[in-house]
């Protein structure tokens, strides 16, 4: 019988053919970029490339012109990437155009033709959400240029001295007796509105569509032009269009301003579509309030998690601030405005809970900032999702959450307070 023989040097020539035909590029299956999106704020803009599978990837920046270059390995040049220059647009504050080709087998090159110098960061989001794989691009300015920076160039008076009963007048009295008073100064009340969400993270859905961050934003916009109408406050958006901001760095910004009030505005959703009716929530140090209250805040600060935060870098907002402080007193002057905004939002809608909620919210965890987060209404809810897109309500929601801090101002005047320094407890930690 005749017996095959295989040599050693056919073995070799075996294992070479088999490693040959696992070199990426060629016989590898390219990974394909399924979506692409671009965020433009004056913040900051993201660029973000999601996958079904993680993408190997190299950055570098070239001057005169400034440029900046990805390389993508293994990976598919299809329409998605194709297509991305068409989603820049003309007022983006730091990307001109985006340039997209096939650089050499195996290997597709992004060049971003930048409008000034940059500071990037390119990071790997794992899936999250309806999100796969996502390859995130954050471009800031070389100097900081933030825009809520202005308020505090300002002129804004002495704070009020308390050496004056003044507490029990309704907001207009008290106004005046703060203007004619000798002995006392009225400053601008700065009142930080938090659009929930936004960019990268939508937020809930409605059965028609409709998107959290949309609403929230739409709310927020109308809620500022009144408190700017409104004598001796002055309304600070904390996100003015579509894009994402940490649940942290919302914080900070407010506490940049030298807020006054921190309020949060969102848009319900439950896994049943009959619930329905406005909550107003504020923090809690010991533990949620009810159980409702216990998910939606889990829920709620899951909004990094979705949005996409480059958890390599500290924050650009928040440098290790809020981290240990007392937040007794600020907890108990939250719960007053809370009571407040809720009574008025009572007069507009259902409540769907009679009393103010606590829970660990991460959004409300100034240390100096009395902030409450407001549902306004329930998204899944078919017929209150009908009425957060009808401008008339919005109007009437602003309305009520405004109502409910002059209540607050008229009880509880907004004295002489000193904010905690951002750096001298961190620096000591």
């Amino acid at each position: 019988m005749f017996k095959a023989v295989i040599t050693r040097a056919q073995i070799y020539l075996l294992l070479g053919m088999a490693l040959l035909c696992l070199q990426p590029g060629e016989s590898q299956a390219a990974i394909e970029v399924i979506s692409t999106r671009i965020w433009p704020a004056q913040d900051y803009t993201r660029l973000t490339l999601e996958s079904r599978q993680p993408i190997r990837h190299t950055l570098f920046t070239v001057e005169n012109p400034d440029r900046l270059v990805i390389d993508l390995q293994d990976v598919e040049l299809n329409e998605a990437l194709k297509q991305l220059n068409s989603k820049t647009v003309s007022d983006d504050p730091y990307i001109k155009s985006v340039r997209v080709g096939q650089f050499k087998p195996g290997m597709v090159r992004l060049v971003l033709d930048l409008k000034e110098q940059i500071k990037p960061q390119l990071f790997d989001l794992a899936p999250a959400g309806e999100y796969g794989y996502r390859l995130v691009l954050d471009i800031y300015p070389a100097a900081s240029n933030d825009p809520l920076m202005a308020l505090l160039s300002r002129d804004r008076t002495e704070p009020i001295n308390a050496d004056k009963q003044i507490d029990k007048l309704p907001l207009p009295e008290m106004m005046t007796e703060l203007h004619n008073s000798p002995h006392l100064s009225a400053r601008t009340l700065i009142i930080a509105i938090d659009a929930g969400h936004g960019g990268e993270d939508p937020g809930a859905q409605g059965s028609r569509g409709s998107h959290e961050k949309d609403v929230t934003l739409a709310i927020a916009r109308r809620l500022c032009a009144m408190i700017n109408d409104t004598a001796n406050m002055h309304g600070v958006l904390i996100r003015d269009g579509d894009y994402f901001i940490p649940l942290g760095g919302r914080v900070a910004k407010a506490r940049k301003a030298k807020a006054d009030l921190f309020v949060s505005i969102h848009a319900d959703a439950f896994i049943r579509p009959d619930a329905h009716g406005s909550s107003v929530f504020a923090l809690s140090e010991h533990g949620a309030t009810s159980t409702a209250a216990r998910w939606l805040a889990k829920k709620e600060n899951e909004a990094d998690l979705i949005g996409g935060v480059n958890i390599a870098v500290k924050d650009p907002y928040l440098a290790r601030t809020l981290l240990d402080l007392s937040q007794t007193a600020t907890i108990s002057d939250s719960i007053r405005l809370a009571k407040h905004v809720l009574g008025d939002l009572n007069n507009i809608n259902e409540l769907h809970s009679g009393h103010v909620e606590q829970a660990g919210f991460a959004v409300l965890k100034s240390p100096d900032i009395p902030s409450i987060l407001v549902e306004t209404a329930f998204i899944s809810n078919p017929e209150e999702e009908i009425r957060l897109n009808d401008e008339n309500y919005q109007n009437k929601l602003a309305n009520a959450i405004l109502a409910g801090i002059k209540q607050y101002f008229a009880q509880n005047p907004a004295l002489s307070r000193q904010h905690i320094s951002q750096t001298s407890r961190m620096d000591a930690q």
